[in-house]
């Protein structure tokens, strides 16, 4: 047996025997289950319905807004234009009411886009508002084509609702938003790497640092090589750690199978149609959702999966090696902070690349680019794989991971087998350059 191979055995067999992996790797999910339990549980309870008092010295609104009143509703309307202003006020101030929609007797109709007030101890949400003003702005459209001798009911009938089907140049029809759906399968491949780099990469970092301070990498290092002992970490601790998420992923899906079973509880919430209203819609969506699983039946899903695991690889195998070389290089985690911030500014930067960039378009000179540098790349491309890559951009940029990699291990490799014997001295990036040297 190689000496890498028993390196990365010893290795594995630390991490998985250490008593807070064990802990977290059946605690986690436990944890993960129970949120999502608790959110489902959260879901089925009813909000508190909020009294609203409408007063309406117009007598145009007041029964505009009681219509609106529902049994499941947020928000309850009452009209309160019988009571006085300042009755009302008080109200509020004891919390009777959430809120007062005051609307003022006014000459001119105009004069209301201005002066209506609402009065609440607490600041109303957006769309709260916005939803006020849309049923006084069609109240007081419909006045004024009254007063103008218009035919409201012809203006209506006259109103054009234009719906786009979409089709493609083949004559195949096509659905709205496959490329959200599209994104968010790549951005889901994307995160996950870029979790297991952070998570794992650091665990690689600490390992460094603790044999570091023990002084046991000196009797290690007597008998392998820097480089071997480097490797060895990166891949012992990737095995561990993919062990690790799928007991996560087993345990998981486990549990949320029985909670919902056998407590009755959705652990995804899904919004409460009536009966008539889901079947009317379970009508009218179900030859959509047979396009859209069509559409997503011919995604490149085979490479999808080969290319996660690929960059998964590569891209823990590039980032690991940094995180191994600045564990050599300092005593404890907190001096390790300075070092950590232009490893971790690329993926942040991957991810926003993939969502603001690749939605828009995926083919573009930015996606493609970043799609290509090595640090980036295995998020970046995989949000572009789910539009379709040619492959010889995949190919170009797998060989320029991988060739990075190879690159950055000798690299890092130079600046371990330095700083893993430094004690007792922050390093500054001037005197890491210098050890590239040795």
């Amino acid at each position: 047996m190689s000496i890498i191979s028993l390196i990365i055995k010893r290795e594995f067999i630390a991490k998985v025997r250490n008593k807070s992996f064990i802990v977290m790797t059946f605690l986690s999910p436990l944890l993960f289950v129970g949120i999502a339990i608790f959110v489902g549980y959260l879901s089925t309870m009813k909000a508190d319905t909020k009294q609203v008092a409408i007063h309406d010295e117009t007598g145009l609104f007041a029964n505009e807004f009681l219509s609106l009143n529902k049994n499941d509703a947020e928000y309850k309307y009452l009209d309160a234009t019988a009571i006085d202003i300042k009755s009302l006020k008080d109200s509020i101030t004891k919390e009777s009411y959430e809120g007062m929609l005051y609307i003022p007797k006014v000459t001119n109709d105009k004069d209301l886009q201005t002066k209506i007030q609402y009065i609440s101890n607490d600041s109303p949400s957006l769309s709260f508002i916005e939803n006020i003003q849309d049923v006084i702005a069609k109240k007081l459209t419909k006045e004024n084509y009254q007063k103008a001798n218009l035919d409201t009911l012809a203006i209506t009938n006259a109103e054009s609702k234009v719906a786009i089907s979409l089709a493609k140049a083949s004559g195949e029809q096509s659905v709205k938003g496959l490329n959200e759906i599209k994104i968010a399968i790549g951005g889901a491949f994307g995160y996950l790497i870029m979790m297991f780099i952070i998570i794992y990469g650091n665990m690689v970092m600490r390992s460094v640092i603790e044999e570091k301070t023990n002084r046991i990498v000196e009797i290690i290092i007597s008998s392998v090589k820097p480089f071997q002992l480097m490797m060895g970490k990166i891949i012992g601790t990737s095995l561990a750690g993919l062990l690790q998420f799928f007991i996560w992923a087993i345990i998981g899906l486990s549990m949320m199978l029985v909670a919902s079973y056998f407590l009755g509880l959705e652990t995804c919430p899904a919004p409460k149609l009536p009966s008539d209203a889901m079947q009317t819609a379970h009508q009218q969506m179900t030859g959509t959702a047979q396009m859209y699983v069509q559409e997503l039946w011919e995604l490149p899903i085979a490479t999808i999966l080969i290319s996660f695991v690929i960059y998964f690889i590569g891209g823990y195998f590039l980032y690991s090696s940094f995180y191994a070389s600045i564990g050599a290089a300092v005593d404890n985690e907190t001096d390790s902070q300075q070092f950590l911030l232009p490893i971790i500014m690329p993926l942040v930067l991957a991810v926003y690349i993939g969502f603001f960039t690749v939605i828009n378009d995926p083919h573009g000179t930015i996606a493609t680019v970043f799609s290509m540098i090595p640090l980036t790349s295995p998020i970046v491309m995989l949000m572009r794989i789910p539009f379709g890559v040619p492959l010889w951009q995949l190919a170009l940029s797998i060989t320029i991971l991988f060739g990075t990699f190879f690159f950055v291990v000798w690299f890092a490799s130079k600046i371990y087998r330095v700083g893993i014997l430094m004690y007792g001295k922050k390093p500054t990036w001037k005197e890491m350059y210098k050890w590239l040297k040795y």
